[in-house]
């Protein structure tokens, strides 16, 4: 694929001169170009919604999600996956974020990392990649040898491979069983995608990790049921979360945390199903840590 055919690298026509606007109208063309990344992505709803499932299935298993990138695209990844353990108490592990470069890659760039097509293959194979997990290949561009090392050598181990990109029949998308690619076209600033395209591939891993987690039962309604208290806001989140269940008040929220070790998922179960902390830690288990199937199936 020619540079000047790649969506992520053409030249804007509508922030031609945003260098010669005044500020607030130059942040304005920003936005505009902005507001086009959503309707990218709805486009791709059907893709997404099929990766969840798939995503939600193999953790189920016992595999994990990881995430491969570069630059911008692989630091998102690498975001997207050190959310999960705080937001939804995931095992450490079960969601992973690698990036050309390493860890030293999220503060300092490390661009030429991502031309090493045997590097991306190495980081998956120090991990043990088997064909339990779902590697996702993310690049704004489709091209970036890293990802598509990473993908090789995921496919050759049995794993289920799904790809972000931005650009339309990249060699990613073609390397994908799965491919989601929302297009937001070109950037305001010719070549930055960590503008729209990062946007776009943000927007994407949010649903993928969320959507998942919500299959996965960590989420009761819509609330973040499984979230780890760490620090005094997530302890009264927790607190907060509990009373918005089960209409219960404060007092009685904070004693069932306080008995069941600061587990919503199980303060809820104890107040709603009205069972001691052990019960509902057993009605979860039986019921895969989904509080609606212990409310609706269990006969305690």
């Amino acid at each position: 694929m020619e540079w000047k055919q790649m969506k992520t690298e053409m030249r804007n026509e509508n922030t031609e001169n945003i260098d010669t606007l005044p500020t607030l109208e130059m942040i304005r063309l920003i936005n505009e170009e902005d507001k086009k990344v959503a309707f990218a992505v709805e486009k791709e709803l059907e893709k997404i919604a099929e990766a969840v499932d798939l995503i939600a299935a193999k953790i189920k298993e016992g595999g994990r999600l990881i995430y491969v990138g570069c630059g911008t695209s692989g630091r998102l990844g690498v975001l997207d996956a050190a959310e999960c353990p705080p937001t939804y108490s995931t095992e450490p592990g079960q969601v992973i974020g690698l990036m050309a470069g390493g860890p030293s890659a999220m503060f300092q760039a490390a661009e030429g990392a991502e031309d090493n097509e045997e590097a991306g293959a190495e980081d998956l194979r120090k991990i043990n990649v088997c064909d339990k997990d779902v590697v996702v290949g993310i690049a704004a561009s489709g091209r970036t040898p890293y990802v598509l090392g990473a993908m090789a050598y995921a496919k050759s181990m049995g794993a289920r491979v799904l790809s972000i990109t931005c650009c339309p029949d990249s060699p990613v998308e073609k390397a994908a069983e799965l491919a989601i690619v929302p297009v937001p076209g070109p950037e305001a600033v010719t070549g930055s995608t960590r503008m729209k395209s990062g946007t776009a591939q943000k927007m994407v891993l949010n649903m993928l990790s969320t959507g998942a987690m919500i299959r996965l039962g960590k989420v009761y309604g819509n609330l973040m049921v499984d979230v780890k208290p760490s620090n005094e806001k997530l302890l009264y989140r927790c607190q907060r979360i509990v009373c918005e269940a089960t209409g219960a008040d404060e007092a009685a929220a904070k004693a069932a945390l306080e008995t069941c070790g600061h587990h919503p998922k199980v303060a809820i179960v104890m107040i709603l199903m009205q069972v001691d902390a052990k019960t509902a830690k057993d009605l979860l288990a039986r019921h895969e840590g989904r509080i609606s199937d212990v409310i609706e199936k269990s006969d305690k």
